[in-house]
């Protein structure tokens, strides 16, 4: 007995073997069917056999959903006229079953964190001749210099991002690649890592050279939104809508140099298909990195890019010398307008969202250690001790090494919303930030929001 997910009838990913149901007599099969469904509510039930019984067990009320008659030790005929599907050795059972090949859009600190748990999973699972996953993971890096070498040749070399993510092994099976066609070309799930700003460059990119699979799968891990006259567009929404796939979303409290020393952490993955979920599961959990799934992705979604304005005023806090006492007012009010801004948005997110990994957790891990808040931090130092030319973007580059600063662009974006909805007096904080960037207000204004 075997359980497969399936899709239009082909056997697509192994779930496995379950031998703790006896089936050792004709009514043994119907009952542990039965068992099996209670326990595993979202897959198919694949009833392998070479006998009547079995067959019957398909047919039954609540019965297997497939039966592949096994003609390998004895074949009879009436049973595999009846048979969804006939096989004749384990292997062309196996042979039969899909792989999903993967690949990454993006190379920064987190991509890079992100793809080398990926990179561990696809390599442990090619171990089993059932594994859904073909070992070799791309990834599309946009192309720069280290060491006089293309940062792609390095990174094939070593195995290592020496830029972003420095003394952490990728893995021998993680292929670094400067053409984003060809890296995506044929992969069957696609994970989106690549700043915000920059997103729909590449879905166009992408869409005009009808390379994503027209089954393909699409997760996002970027953070951030996409302001248009008719109202925000989330990532996972963009994706949606101009590659045709299915968009789940991957966040939480991650802080990339953090998880490639495979510290404790967790994150939540948001789906609109609770399969789809199921499977990117699978591919992102490690012994060190937990999953939980919710049905909210707009909530997960929303939460991952406002908590980067509220790491941008804890930061701020930070710069003023500020004590733990303000600094926690600073969060709980950056929660809660958060969630004020969430409701507005899209009204059915839920409350519970704010209490997982990509609420309340993403706030305090990016307000103690996120870049958002030590740009901030710094900038605010600077402005206080007089000077006042120096901006946001000037430390992104002296302080980020290449990597990009979500949190005012962010700030700007969100602020372009509630202006135009005139929602402004009722995001004191969020408008308060957004004033000291541009230097409409002192930075101690962050106190009396």
């Amino acid at each position: 007995m075997l359980m497969f997910v399936c899709k239009q009838g082909q056997p697509i990913r192994l779930k496995g073997f379950d031998m703790n149901h006896p089936a050792t007599h004709a009514q043994g099969k119907p009952q542990a069917i039965a068992r099996i469904r209670r326990q595993y509510p979202y897959n198919n039930v694949v009833m392998i056999g070479d006998g009547i019984t079995d067959q019957e067990a398909v047919e039954a009320t609540g019965g297997a959903d497939i039966f592949i008659c096994y003609g390998g030790v004895v074949e009879r005929q009436n049973v595999a006229s009846r048979s969804d599907w006939f096989v004749r050795s384990y292997d062309d059972l196996m042979r039969c079953l899909k792989r999903y090949k993967v690949a990454m859009v993006g190379s920064g600190a987190w991509a890079c964190a992100a793809v080398r748990m990926v990179a561990q999973s696809t390599a442990e699972a090619a171990q089993s001749p059932a594994s859904c996953f073909e070992p070799e993971v791309t990834m599309w890096v946009h192309e720069e210099k280290h060491s006089g070498r293309n940062l792609t040749e390095y990174i094939n070399e070593h195995h290592e991002n020496p830029v972003y993510l420095p003394g952490a092994s990728l893995g021998e099976n993680l292929i670094a690649n400067n053409d984003l066609i060809e890296t995506v070309r044929g992969a069957d799930l696609i994970i989106f890592c690549a700043p915000h700003q920059f997103m729909h460059g590449i879905c166009k990119q992408l869409a005009a050279a009808k390379v994503v699979n027209r089954g393909a799968k699409a997760i996002s891990l970027t953070k951030g939104m996409r302001v248009r006259a008719e109202g925000p567009q989330l990532i996972s929404q963009m994706v949606s809508r101009i590659l045709g796939i299915d968009c789940s979303v991957l966040m939480g409290a991650n802080i990339a140099g953090d998880i490639a020393r495979e510290e404790l952490s967790e994150a939540v993955i948001a789906y609109t298909s609770r399969d789809a979920g199921v499977l990117w599961q699978q591919l992102f959990q490690r012994p060190y990195f937990a999953i939980n799934l919710l049905a909210d992705v707009p909530g997960a979604e929303m939460c991952g890019t406002l908590k980067n304005i509220v790491a941008v005023g804890a930061g701020m806090g930070d710069g003023l010398g500020i004590g733990p006492n303000s600094k926690a007012s600073i969060l709980r009010q950056g929660l809660s307008e958060m969630r004020q801004f969430c409701k507005y948005i899209s009204p059915s997110v839920r409350d519970d969202t704010f209490f997982e990994s990509c609420g309340v957790a993403d706030v305090i891990a990016s307000c103690y250690g996120g870049r958002n808040r030590r740009v901030a931090e710094a900038w605010c130092q600077r402005r206080m001790a007089g000077d006042q030319l120096v901006s946001f973007d000037d430390l992104e580059k002296e302080m980020l090494n290449g990597q990009k600063l979500q949190g005012v662009l962010t700030s700007d974006e969100v602020q372009e919303i509630l202006e135009a909805r005139g929602w402004e007096l009722n995001f004191p904080l969020f408008t308060t930030i957004n004033r000291i960037i541009h230097g409409e207000v002192p930075p101690d204004m962050i106190l009396r929001c």
